[in-house]
């Protein structure tokens, strides 16, 4: 009796832990993931309290930025009308440092900010140095001269002469130093002085010389404490809701973030889209395929084909213009008049005519198209690489001697890509606190209720065996129990048997 007591408490034990286990996990399964979302909101607004802040005002993750030349192989015969010929020279790789400063908390729920870049050349990473000698068009006489191109014959001759006195051509052969971070030209301090608006720089002239040791404008964003609906949303960029460099209000809006961090939640049907100062537009991604980096689920998000797409292809486009072929988007109104356009690398996802008018170019999406992946949960960014081409129009223009006869043709400058992808103790803080513990309380939840389930069935199984054998054993025997038959006509029967006769008592 002692042993079957003891089996019967511990069978109630077993049960009652089993009920705690199921009730627990029931209880997950309902509250876990609105805790989940409540810790990403709390952690991914901007909040010096927020786990993302430190990581959005120092970005941790190494971003590189690796520049690609077109090195022109045939400059006299273009200034004859020949078909351009042009060589990929790079990628010159620099580490490009980003922090934040200036940063301000508004009242509207909203912040402040400056962020500083700077670029670093990298030996190791690059094919070439900073040193390599590239032909490549010269930007200030031939933007010069499409600027004249409608002026009075006698100034172009002026010009003509003073390009001439200058040493100015149209081609020029430059180090990657030079054009990357500006070379001194006796042009600039000559048009400053007569035209002095045309130019935004006063001194040296480098396509890159203005991001380097610089701040990409003043951003207002929305914080996402008050009002998590427009979180990280760009309220203002300097001081203005909207610019003006476009035909169109709709190009010229400012939407989405300021292109680090997006909104966490996202869905196959978000879109990833930002403000850009350097294309002085807004960009919008879309979603393509689920992905993995280092263990962590990803969104990846491309360009559409409407990107750079021209007003006849895609109307909404038609702000952009002037436009030429599709696939490539004029910058000349953001860019101080040059006639500078801005399209994928190689001219890919463009019009097939752009890629044939220059030799040397070969389009591929392997090489030449970006992409940004993105944890869902959190819209923090794990792994990107955005690749743009910068290209210039030239043609010859009538009294300019410096343009001879240059057929019309969009010629590639450079083309660069940004890329950067988190890693070390960042990834593995980031996996802890954001994937691993989220998905360990997911399963954790159905565990407990699988491992309840199974205890309440214990003391079920016991009660139902315990059960059985007693009333076995309450049921009479006729083999060994003959005594526990007897009745009224017992006697009579076994008299029968025996043979001799009964007389019952009436």
């Amino acid at each position: 009796m002692g042993s079957r007591s003891r089996a019967r408490r511990v069978v109630a034990a077993l049960g009652f832990a089993g009920l705690l286990c199921a009730v627990l996990g029931v209880i997950m399964i309902v509250m876990v993931p609105s805790i989940i979302k409540q810790q990403v909101l709390k952690n991914v607004r901007i909040d010096p309290s927020s786990l993302s802040f430190n990581m959005w005002k120092e970005i941790p993750v190494p971003f590189y930025l690796s520049v690609y030349f077109f090195d022109v192989i045939n400059p006299r015969d273009i200034l004859q009308g020949q078909r351009p010929q042009v060589r990929e020279r790079g990628p010159y790789v620099y580490r490009e440092f980003r922090h934040k400063s200036n940063i301000t908390f508004n009242d509207n729920d909203t912040v402040s900010f400056l962020e500083y870049r700077s670029f670093q050349f990298q030996p190791d990473k690059s094919r070439g140095l900073e040193s390599d000698s590239i032909v490549m068009p010269n930007i200030l006489v031939l933007s010069a001269a499409m600027m004249m191109e409608n002026g009075p014959m006698s100034l172009k001759l002026i010009m003509t002469l003073a390009f001439s006195t200058l040493g100015e051509r149209a081609f020029m052969n430059r180090t990657v130093s030079e054009i990357m971070w500006g070379y001194e030209d006796p042009l600039i301090h000559l048009i400053n002085k007569y035209f002095p608006n045309m130019f935004p720089f006063k001194g040296k002239f480098g396509l890159f010389a203005e991001l380097n040791n610089s701040d990409s404008g003043l951003f207002t964003v929305f914080t996402g404490v008050k009002n998590f609906s427009r979180i990280h949303l760009v309220d203002k960029w300097n001081g203005v809701s909207k610019v003006n460099f476009w035909h169109s209000d709709q190009c010229n809006m400012i939407n989405g973030t300021s292109g680090q961090m997006w909104a966490p939640f996202m869905t196959p049907e978000s879109s990833l889209e930002f403000y850009s100062p350097e294309a002085c537009r807004s960009m919008k991604l879309i979603y393509k395929e689920q992905g993995v980096f280092e263990g962590i689920p990803t969104f990846r998000f491309v360009a559409p084909n409407t990107l750079f797409a021209n007003g006849s292809v895609y109307p909404p486009n038609e702000g952009f213009c002037p436009c030429r072929e599709s696939g490539i988007q004029n910058v000349s109104t953001c860019r101080f008049n040059a006639p500078l356009f801005l399209s994928h690398p190689h001219f890919y996802n463009a019009d097939p005519v752009l890629a044939e008018a220059v030799s040397g170019l070969h389009p591929n999406p392997e090489e030449h198209s970006l992409f940004l992946d993105v944890h869902p949960v959190t819209g923090i960014p794990m792994n990107c690489s955005v690749k743009l081409q910068l290209s210039l129009y030239i043609k010859s223009v009538k009294g300019i001697g410096q343009t001879g006869k240059i057929e019309p043709v969009i010629l590639p400058l450079m083309w660069f890509g940004e890329s950067g992808a988190m890693e070390g103790e960042t990834l593995q803080t980031f996996y802890t606190q954001l994937v691993l513990m989220p998905k360990v309380l997911h399963y954790a939840q159905y565990v407990l209720l699988a491992l309840g389930c199974v205890l309440l069935l214990i003391p079920i199984v016991y009660q139902i065996r315990s059960q059985g054998p007693k009333d076995a054993a309450s049921q009479p025997s006729l083999a060994t129990q003959p005594d526990q038959l007897s009745s009224p006509y017992t006697p009579l029967l076994q008299d029968s048997l025996s043979g001799q006769p009964t007389n019952p008592k009436v």
